[in-house]
């Protein structure tokens, strides 16, 4: 019997909502299969005082994710979902290309390159806390749907950007604004350094405050925490505006980078890499929430289409690959799956 309990134990270990181990030993996997199979995969070398290799290039381009993942993660703990990030990150970038173009405004650019990087940053962040808390008051306030609330701005975004971008590629320079895509700080990638400030900001507030607790008290019983003089919409309103936030940061840093804003292209599918991150880092419902899961899902998303890009995988196969870790990480994850094999365990110690 003592044996049967201990298997059972250790079976279930780890199987939370707030569990990093399977996340974690995906993300090791990945990267023992490059180890293996992938030449130089895990050499790092500093030029000019900067650290490049394919393990930092998987941080920096999953940059963008794991920012979108972050506010993703505080809606899922709600009990809502977000299908708007990509777009919103197609409005963000459009808005701060169009600014940068000398003919926007007339004049915004002659106060000097400092100024107007606050401008092309202030400007799109703030329209995409707007969109975010707008999204919120049609889910905390109106009483929409989450996932019909965000696809309206999913469709209708989309459109807002190629609006802004007049259905075109806008293509700059502007040097203060692309280091955040592409410049370094300290040695690392910039957009790297935007992500731990970003995650350590995050968790000091939701762990080191009441707030997390709130959003998971929201998240897992919104009448109930009425009634306890918790302000659920509020939180729930703040918490899309969050998202609203990272998306708008995303897509500043996509736009800097590849110096130019394609209303069509950027940020899409992006929030089902964000999705898929939250729930293989082990939030799948309202409630309880693991803020480094979801990071380590992104990271392992990353990962994975970077793998397959070295391995001279065509990128189509990529969305393959997230389908079966997702299946995986949610098999893993189910409680109905752990008790059946908990039963197999315990049958098979039954003596005859």
């Amino acid at each position: 019997m003592n044996i049967v309990k201990k298997k059972t134990s250790l079976l279930n270990f780890g199987l939370s909502e707030l569990s990093i181990i399977y996340p974690l030993l995906a993300f090791i996997a990945i990267l023992l299969f490059n180890l293996v199979f992938t030449e130089g995969f895990f050499h790092i070398e500093i030029k000019n005082g900067h650290l490049f290799g394919s393990l930092i290039d998987i941080f920096n381009r999953g940059a963008p994710v794991i920012l979108i993942t972050i506010g993703m993660t505080l809606v899922y703990a709600t009990g809502g979902v977000d299908l708007s990030v990509g777009a919103i990150i197609a409005i963000s970038g459009a808005l701060a290309a169009q600014m940068i173009r000398p003919d926007y405004v007339k004049g915004i650019l002659e106060y000097g390159d400092q100024t107007s990087l606050i401008m092309v940053l202030l400007v799109p962040l703030a329209l995409s806390i707007i969109l975010g808390l707008w999204n919120g008051f049609l889910v905390a306030y109106i009483g929409v749907q989450p996932i019909i609330a965000t696809l309206i701005l999913m469709t209708v975004g989309r459109g807002i950007a190629q609006l802004i971008t007049h259905g075109q590629i806008i293509v700059f320079e502007h040097q203060p604004f692309q280091f955040i895509g592409s410049g370094f700080f300290l040695g690392l990638p910039f957009p790297v350094i935007m992500v731990i400030l970003l995650f350590a900001l995050t968790w000091a507030l939701t762990r080191k405050t009441t707030l997390g607790l709130f959003i998971e008290a929201s998240g897992a019983n919104p009448l109930a925490s009425r009634y306890m003089g918790i302000p659920v919409r509020v939180i729930t309103t703040l918490t899309y505006g969050f998202s609203g936030f990272c998306a708008g940061l995303a897509g500043l840093i996509i736009t800097a980078d590849i110096k130019a804003a394609d209303a069509n292209n950027a940020g899409i599918f992006m929030e089902l890499d964000a999705i898929a991150a939250v729930i293989i880092g082990g939030t799948i419902n309202g409630g309880r929430f693991s803020m480094a899961g979801a990071i380590i899902g992104a990271l392992i998303i990353q990962s994975l289409t970077t793998t397959i890009i070295t391995r001279g995988v065509p990128p189509q196969v990529v969305l393959v690959f997230k389908a079966v870790i997702i299946i995986m990480v949610a098999l893993i994850q189910s409680k109905k799956l752990r008790d059946q094999l908990s039963l197999i365990l315990h049958s098979g110690d039954r003596p005859s």
